[in-house]
């Protein structure tokens, strides 16, 4: 499917907000704070090996995900008091979720994350979010990629993922610490060391006729190296990791271990990141932007627009986890959204912005083939003003992935005045 035509299909049922971030382009908002990454200085890419520290996929699941439809608490009655038509039906009916562990269910959409699942590499985390009270999604998103729940209105120029960066050692000796899979920086990696947005790392190369590349390189390589930062290191930047990009064989690359990724944007987004990771480039964090889960209308979890979309990540997930068996110390990937959605279904058989929701963690010390974090129930009397409510702060389990999956970073300077509760996610 198309990323054109993946947009238009879901389009039809996102909320005003969402469609004009959508259209306009949300990264946008992140592009004067990252122009802040061009004035730290690069290095020349030299064969890095790649070091020790995993690699750390980022998935942010723009426009909030259906947690109650991706992962079902079927075992809570009250779901399907609020949701008469649009309710997964529990293990053993017609269409019904797969069960997880006698209480939640996988929707069956979502089958091939049993895959990471039953082998203990990936797990959920429920009723998990921001405690930023904002529905909004531009605000939310925001203060998410900010790390500033707590004070969502503050101008804070630089991501809690940028952050991180800039509190570990680099990998490797490459210029290309960290990418964006994606035509900009999103906000999360802004002021990020030695990260570009690549959307196609396979076509990342010097542009125009062949013939006259290298005086037109020569030619630009001399214009700025007479000038000054932002522009200098910044060219100096994009032509180190062309070269690096020319040098790895992405269309002989050949998936392991039956891996068959979906002929879709986010399958093309995750083949090409284990192709990074297997390079051993040094590479960091990779980051992907999946937008399109704003289901307002006609969200069909079961045969829709929602069911489609889970089908899609979940074949990309559970190729990527195939593809890289064996090679599971070397990335900790997560998934997330801005915020959950209401528990009642609305008028147009879609749901609202609400609150609580799911992440997902998968890797080597992930705990997984379990569904985390308290369960807070749907009874009306036990929401927070009509949302599931929010048990796990998303920065705890951002927390262990940093400190315990990749190790060594600051979780001082990443979550300022945060104080992380264990999850039990990666141990």
């Amino acid at each position: 499917m198309s990323r054109s035509h993946q947009n238009a299909k879901s389009m039809k049922s996102e909320c005003a907000e969402y469609s004009t971030l959508s259209r306009r382009g949300f990264l946008g908002s992140a592009a004067a704070a990252a122009a802040g990454t061009l004035l730290l200085p690069k290095t020349a890419f030299a064969g890095g090996s790649g070091g020790s520290r995993p690699t750390l996929v980022g998935i942010f699941l723009r426009g909030a995900i259906d947690g109650l439809s991706t992962v079902v608490p079927y075992g809570d009655s009250a779901l399907y008091t609020a949701r008469p038509d649009l309710a997964v039906p529990a293990p053993g009916s017609a269409d019904g979720a797969l069960n997880l562990d006698g209480f939640f269910g996988l929707n069956p959409n979502a089958a091939a994350l049993l895959t990471p699942f039953q082998a203990n590499r990936l797990a959920f985390i429920h009723a998990c979010g921001s405690t930023d009270p904002s529905r909004s999604h531009f605000d939310a998103m925001r203060s998410m990629e900010t790390g500033t729940p707590e004070n969502p209105g503050a101008n804070e120029p630089s991501g809690w993922l940028a952050r991180h960066l800039q509190s570990v050692t680099p990998l490797g000796s490459g210029s290309l610490r960290g990418i964006a899979l994606d035509d900009l920086l999103p906000r999360v990696l802004a002021l990020a060391p030695d990260t570009l947005p690549i959307p196609d790392p396979s076509t990342f190369a010097f542009p125009g006729n062949a013939a006259t590349a290298d005086s037109r390189r020569q030619a630009i390589e001399n214009a700025y190296r007479e000038t000054i930062a932002p522009l200098a290191p910044a060219a100096a930047s994009s032509l180190s990791t062309i070269d690096l990009m020319e040098n790895v064989d992405f269309a002989g690359y050949a998936p392991s271990n039956g891996a068959v990724y979906p002929a879709s944007p986010f399958g093309n987004v995750m083949r090409n990141t284990a192709i990074l990771i297997k390079e051993g480039i040094g590479l960091e964090v990779a980051h992907y932007d999946y937008g399109g889960w704003d289901h307002h209308d006609d969200q069909g979890p079961l045969n829709g627009t929602l069911a489609d979309m889970l089908m899609d990540l979940s074949a990309g997930l559970e190729a990527f986890y195939l593809d890289m068996q064996g090679m599971e110390d070397k990335y900790v990937l997560y998934a997330k959204s801005e915020f959950g959605r209401r528990v009642a279904q609305n008028g147009s058989l879609g749901t609202d912005h609400g609150s609580g929701g799911i992440m997902m963690v998968m890797g080597n010390r992930v705990q997984g083939g379990q569904v985390l974090g308290n369960w807070p129930t749907l009874d009306p009397a036990q929401l927070d003003n009509g949302d599931l409510r929010i048990e796990t702060d998303y920065r705890d389990v951002l927390a262990e992935v940093l400190s315990v999956g990749l190790g060594g970073t600051d979780l001082g300077h990443v979550f300022a005045g945060h104080t992380p509760a264990p999850v039990g996610a990666v141990i």
